[in-house]
């Protein structure tokens, strides 16, 4: 089977935050044999989606993983960032028909809370690229041999 390609998209805002989960996520996709073909930083998650958008145009790319951390401020500015941003990716996913993996912690957090999952968020977002590409390849196998491709 092709190796899985991957972008990652990671949020510059809180980035002492967002930095690591990058880390994490280029040595989990290292042992799990995928090839982060591109690394591109946004300035917030809010600002994802176009980038995730350009990115699932690209043909050489099979998936994405998005990284970002939406603390809780004074205001509920965290929930409207948040939500519409899985909202749009949800959608892009839908639209080109590739794997866009929700790696952004929040809303509602704390920064001891975001702190907490710099490790197992992005492995889960990394782990779900994995497993959506390989799923829909094999989806794509079976119907290649009924001839219903």
């Amino acid at each position: 089977m092709r190796r899985i390609r991957l972008a990652i998209v990671v949020a510059e805002f809180n980035q002492e935050i967002t930095n690591k989960m990058l880390y994490t996520a280029k040595s989990h996709a290292k042992n799990l044999n995928i090839h982060v073909k591109k690394i591109c930083q946004v300035p917030g998650t809010f600002d994802m989606p176009l980038m995730v958008e350009k990115l699932l145009k690209n043909e050489q790319i099979d998936a994405i993983v998005t990284l970002g951390a939406v603390i809780k401020g004074e205001t509920g500015h965290d929930l409207v960032i948040a939500n519409n941003t899985a909202r749009l990716l949800a959608d892009l996913s839908l639209k080109y028909q590739k794997p866009v993996t929700l790696g952004i912690t929040g809303p509602d957090m704390t920064v001891k809370q975001a702190k907490e999952r710099i490790i197992t968020v992005p492995k889960r977002a990394v782990e779900a690229a994995h497993k959506m590409v390989t799923r829909l390849r094999e989806l794509d196998d079976k119907k290649g041999m009924y001839g219903r491709k």
